[in-house]
Parts: C-alpha cells; structure tokens; sequence
C-alpha cells in the first residue's frame, strides 16, 4: 500500500478521498495550501500526490512544478473540477502522471493511485538495480586489469561496438557494465540477453520481438530485446551460441540500424550501442563454419581480453578482500581473516572457474567462518577436484565425507558450466536427471 498526500481547499473532499484511500489499505495525509504541502513532504516524503488544480495563494500547477522539482520520484495526480485543456497539457507537460475531472469516480481514483504507486515502486527498483549495478562493475587487480581499465576509458565514450573476450568467470559482464555507465548511454537502458540460454526456436522472438500471431503460443504482440534497449546498451552474451539464422538477422540489423519482429512486415529503426562477450575461440568457430566471418567484424571493431585469474594470481589478496567486505556491508556478516598460509594456498590453487568462483569461495568462507581466522584446513571442501589430494592432506575427515566432499564439487561445477540446468549438467555427467537429481538431494545441493 501506498502513502498518499492529499492536497485540496475544500474539507470535505479531503475527508471524503482520506476514507476511500485508507478504507483500501492506504495512508494518508492532507493538506489544505500549497504551504502545507511543501510541509508535509519535507517531514515525509508520500509515495504519491493528489493535487488539486485551484489552491488558495500558489495555484496547482506552481505546486505541481516544485513537487516535480524536489521529489521526481512521488508521481502527482492531478484533480480539478473546472479544468480546460489547456490545464491538462500544461500539467502533463510539467510531469503529471494523470489527470482527474471532479466530481471524482471512485475507480477512476483507486485505479490512478494504483497506477502511480507502481510507478513509484518500479522507479526505486530502478534506482536500487542502477546502484547495485554500479557496485558491481569494478574491477580489482594490479598491472593486467589497469590495462583493461585504461581500455575502457578510451573506448567508453564511443559508439562503437565492442568484443569482450575470456573464459566463464573471468568478469566480461563487469566490462560491459562499465562501458555502459561510462558512456553517454548510462542513463538510458543497458540489457543483457544470455544467446546460450535460450532455445534456438526462439532467438529471433528473444533478440526482435514478435507480433500476435506470428507462431504458436505468440498470443500478443511482443518487443524484443534491441527495442527494450533502444537509446541504450544491449549486451549479447555468448553470441557464439547464436545459431545460423539468428546470426544472419543479427548481421542484417547491425548494418541498418533496424530490426524487424517475427512475423511483421515493417522495419523497425533503433539506436543501439553492441556489445558481444564470448568464452569461445570465434576464430575457431569461423573455421569451423558455426560463426559467420562478416558477423565477427561487424561486432569486432574493438576488443577487450580478460585474462584468467591463473595469470594474474597476484590480484587474489586484493580480490579475497574486496569480496569478503562486499558481503559485510550488503550482508552485514561479519569477514574472517584469511592468513597468510590460506593467500598462498588460494594462489596455488588454478581457478578453473575464475573470479566467480573466487567470489562463491569467499561468500562460503564469510557464512561458515565469519568472525574467525582462515587457514588451509578451513579451504578444503570449497575448491574444485584438482586440489582434492593436496587439500586432503592433514584433514582428520573420513573417507565418506571426503568423497561426498568431491562428489559435491563436481555436481556443483557442472550446474554451474550448464548455467543451472539439470538435464544439461546430467548430460555433461553422462547421467540420467532422475539419478543426478537424486544425488543433489542427498548432498543438499540447490541447483
């Protein structure tokens, strides 16, 4: 529900909105002035505004433009009983959300408070997603990542197109973030779409959009992801995993600056900034004929390697430390220490999974050990089947718990490599998903 301010001269109508609001589960508050107002959303800011056009002093519309002014997030609807047109564009063009004619409907109200009240809620959804987003996008490392950091600072506040390259893990996602928030783009939409993750059926409804119709199941019609991005950044990940079709509409697109929905008949022109991230060798995809050449130059115009984290083990102190205080600030867990001992283990260790999983360990380390110092013995059972002889030196478990340990971890990895599909993982473990989901139940994994 709601908080809703109510501004309006006459007592009664406040009274009588202030019964029907809160008879729905809102709060209210009300306001008589323009005065007032100003008051009551300095003291609290309301989720939404009901402003009426004719005040006593500072008319609606003056109000109207210092609400817009001072809380652009609390959506004003506006109400009047004399209104001419005039009134309603020139309050539509300052920003209101809607505009009512009194005497009110009682629907019409609910449904206008509904409607800015979500409004709202998808506005601070944004704002959360947009700093979250921003949190994320850092890259912490020493002479490589300075490299990759300088990089794009120069290629950012271009348009042109960019490959991100490096194995799964490696932080292709954080380079495309800061290339979006470092352009001129960042305030417009920045969307990512995972080509590996969706059915080859449906990449072209995916990536362009349908319209009703077009096929079975395509009961409305449906934008894809290049018009949700127009004016922004769209990220194609794993654009190796496109297949034939979609690559050759890809093409087509990306030299007309236009797509066209399955199923439609029309053009549709939009402006966006391409970014393609791939683990793939393209050049061995190119010879192997699964990847069309003219494509690869038409998204490589520039390029961003990401080194493995093998190469770059130096940064894993620095890396340990900034994941562990991430999670004590969003989660309020308490980061243990890692000694020195542990540092050099984790060097040791070949991050087959990068710094993702560099990530997933210190997540691990902060819940089961927060608060306390970590040495080698605490690390065994969080890395993956390559070090399971060395760690299971000195260790006082027993058999069982070490096999159920290495067990876990390859499950584990294979979810992970699938992108979280069962049947995938079971293929990849040459199992059936009965067999492996039962296997995940014993060892309490959640896919």
């Amino acid at each position: 529900m709601a908080r809703v301010l109510i501004v309006d001269d006459e007592p009664n109508i406040r009274r009588m909105l202030a019964g029907l609001l809160e008879g729905e589960g809102h709060a209210t508050s009300t306001a008589a002035d323009a005065e007032t107002a100003v008051a009551c959303m300095t003291a609290e800011e309301a989720d939404v505004v009901l402003l009426d056009l004719a005040l006593p002093g500072t008319d609606g519309l003056a109000l109207l433009q210092r609400l817009r002014a001072d809380w652009p997030a609390s959506p004003v609807v506006m109400m009047s009983g004399r209104a001419r047109l005039s009134d309603a564009v020139s309050a539509t063009r300052i920003g209101a959300f809607h505009f009512l004619e009194k005497p009110l409907a009682p629907e019409a109200l609910l449904l206008a408070v509904q409607g800015a009240a979500e409004l709202r809620r998808a506005r601070e959804l944004s704002r959360t997603l947009a700093a979250e987003r921003q949190a994320d996008a850092i890259l912490v490392g020493g002479t490589a990542i300075e490299r990759v950091r300088e990089l794009i600072a120069q290629i950012a506040p271009t348009d042109a197109r960019v490959l991100i390259t490096g194995e799964s893990g490696t932080g292709k996602e954080v380079v495309a973030t800061l290339l979006h928030e470092m352009s001129a783009r960042r305030h417009e939409p920045f969307v990512r779409v995972n080509c590996a993750a969706i059915p080859r059926d449906l990449v072209e409804s995916e990536l362009f959009g349908h319209e009703r119709g077009a096929f079975t199941g395509a009961s409305s019609r449906r934008r894809g992801r290049f018009e949700l991005a127009d004016g922004g950044t769209l990220l194609l990940d794993e654009v190796a995993d496109l297949g034939h079709e979609a690559q050759a509409k890809l093409l087509r697109s990306l030299e007309s600056g236009s797509i066209e929905r399955v199923g439609g008949e029309r053009p549709i022109a939009v402006d966006v900034r391409v970014l393609a991230a791939t683990n793939r060798d393209l050049h061995a995809a190119m010879a192997a004929g699964t990847f069309r050449e003219d494509l690869f130059y038409r998204l490589n115009v520039l390029r961003i390697d990401l080194p493995p984290l093998r190469e770059r083990t130096d940064d894993i102190p620095s890396l340990t430390g900034y994941f562990l205080e991430r999670l004590r600030v969003r989660e309020g867990i308490e980061p243990p220490t890692v000694n020195a001992a542990a540092l050099d283990r984790l060097r040791r260790y070949p991050w087959p999974g990068n710094v993702r999983e560099l990530a997933n360990v210190c997540e691990r380390l902060a819940i089961l050990h927060g608060g306390r110092t970590v040495g080698p013995a605490e690390l065994f059972g969080l890395l993956s089947d390559s070090d399971l002889e060395a760690d299971a030196a000195g260790t006082d478990l027993s058999l069982a718990e070490r096999l159920d340990s290495y067990e876990r971890r390859i499950i584990e990895r294979s979810l992970r490599d699938a992108g979280g599909s069962v049947a995938e993982a079971a293929r990849r473990l040459d199992t059936d998903r009965p067999n492996l989901y039962r296997r995940m139940k014993r060892l309490g994994i959640d896919r």
